[in-house]
């Protein structure tokens, strides 16, 4: 399913709570959103529309019988636990939460309000949810891909690049999928004769400062997933990669589903 027909069918089923959180008052329910994306990504725009459109379908129109409050994270950590606390805040029937980024945070703010989260790696390894069949407590939803993709992900670099010797990973130290990923990547590497190390993106200088060490010696490649293109956008960490391009470097790059 295309992640746009993703979110769109998410929409509907988002109304739900709603639906039963509109006969508990007469004051409008309200819809929360809470993205780790910036405002102005393109793609995360076209998904949110998707959201707010399938969720008409279903009779909730923002301003009309609901209000839908949206908030862009961003990438920073600290903006999408403050865009966290004030969503609760508001007292919202559910939340929609894009990403493990968001999530973590909307649950550390509440125990009460439905969370409904997409765009997570491991929701069980990352402790929102206690098992796939019996969620428990306030938050439930879809799961994106387990741990062992990182492992995928090392194997399609080195279909790319056959060459490749040295991997880097970026990964969000707020994000606790990534050290699952690693995990699965390193468990491969000694087959395929890679070494692969993490490297923490906390901005688009970490990053060049990266890359620019990896590009040094022959043979580096990198890896770069959702939680990564979140922190710092795309065209930089295309960019930075395609400068360090030189005769000595085999240059590779792949992403998850999600980032692409």
């Amino acid at each position: 399913m295309k992640r746009r027909a993703f979110i769109s069918l998410l929409g509907g089923a988002a109304a739900w709570p709603i639906a039963a959180h509109a006969q508990q008052g007469e004051r409008m329910p309200r819809i929360g959103v809470l993205t780790s994306f910036a405002s102005d990504d393109p793609a995360e725009q076209t998904y949110i529309l998707a959201f707010t459109q399938a969720l008409a379908q279903s009779g909730w129109i923002d301003g009309r019988n609901a209000r839908i409050d949206i908030r862009w994270g961003a990438g920073d950590p600290e903006h999408i636990r403050r865009y966290a606390a004030e969503l609760v805040a508001l007292a919202p029937g559910v939340i929609l939460a894009v990403s493990s980024a968001a999530t973590g945070p909307l649950l550390q703010a509440t125990r009460t309000v439905p969370v409904v989260f997409v765009e997570v790696a491991e929701p069980v390894g990352a402790g929102f949810v206690e098992t796939l069949a019996r969620p428990g407590g306030n938050a439930t939803g879809f799961m994106l891909f387990e741990y062992g993709i990182g492992a995928k992900w090392l194997e399609l670099l080195k279909e790319v690049a056959p060459g490749v010797k040295r991997v880097a990973f970026l990964q969000t130290p707020a994000v606790a999928a990534g050290p699952g990923q690693f995990g699965a990547m390193q468990a491969l590497a000694p087959s395929l004769g890679v070494e692969v190390r993490p490297i923490n993106v906390r901005g688009a200088g970490e990053i060049e400062r990266a890359i620019t060490a990896l590009a040094r010696p022959a043979n580096g490649g990198l890896i770069v997933p959702a939680a990564a293109a979140q922190q710092v956008p795309r065209d930089v960490i295309i960019k930075l990669a395609a400068s360090t391009d030189c005769p000595r470097s085999t240059a590779g790059a792949t992403s998850s589903p999600s980032a692409a």
